[in-house]
């Protein structure tokens, strides 16, 4: 497990970027946190690691899914927040997405627990003042290097 605590938007998104650099083809990563921690500045910063330089992030809240398309690897962005069931889960194309050899970014991803893979990465996000975010991230013991 990794902790780590941010003091600023553009903190968060460094972060998320120096995660983003050790992500893998196929990695799936499930934010915990509530409306405003930082799930999406943090997702900008990811995508800009996995190399995503012209993407522009926003949240999927409306669009349920963003992808970030890059030359050789795609981030999918979903937003499960109004997901309550494997039908609503199943109507948002989610099971038909090539997870395989790409990136998955799920927020709200509490509402679709039981439909992830073991091999999840989870990244909680906290607020802990009015700027300040302590992100936890649990799986994927390989990330442990990138903040050493």
């Amino acid at each position: 497990m990794i902790k780590l605590k941010t003091h600023s938007r553009s903190e968060t998104v460094a972060e998320g970027k120096r995660f983003g650099e050790a992500l893998r083809r196929g990695d799936i990563i499930a934010f915990r946190g509530g409306l405003g921690a930082g799930k999406t500045a943090f997702t900008s910063g990811l995508v800009l690691g996995a190399g995503l330089h012209k993407a522009e992030v926003s949240s999927p809240t409306f669009a349920i899914v963003n992808e970030y398309r890059g030359d050789d690897i795609t981030v999918y962005h979903f937003d499960m927040y109004r997901i309550v069931s494997e039908e609503g889960l199943e109507s948002t194309g989610f099971f038909d997405y090539d997870f395989e050899d790409n990136i998955a970014v799920i927020e709200w991803s509490e509402n679709i627990a039981e439909f992830l893979p073991k091999n999840t990465i989870f990244v909680t996000i906290s607020v802990t003042g009015e700027n300040d975010r302590e992100i936890i991230i649990e799986g994927g013991g390989r990330y442990a290097a990138y903040w050493d």
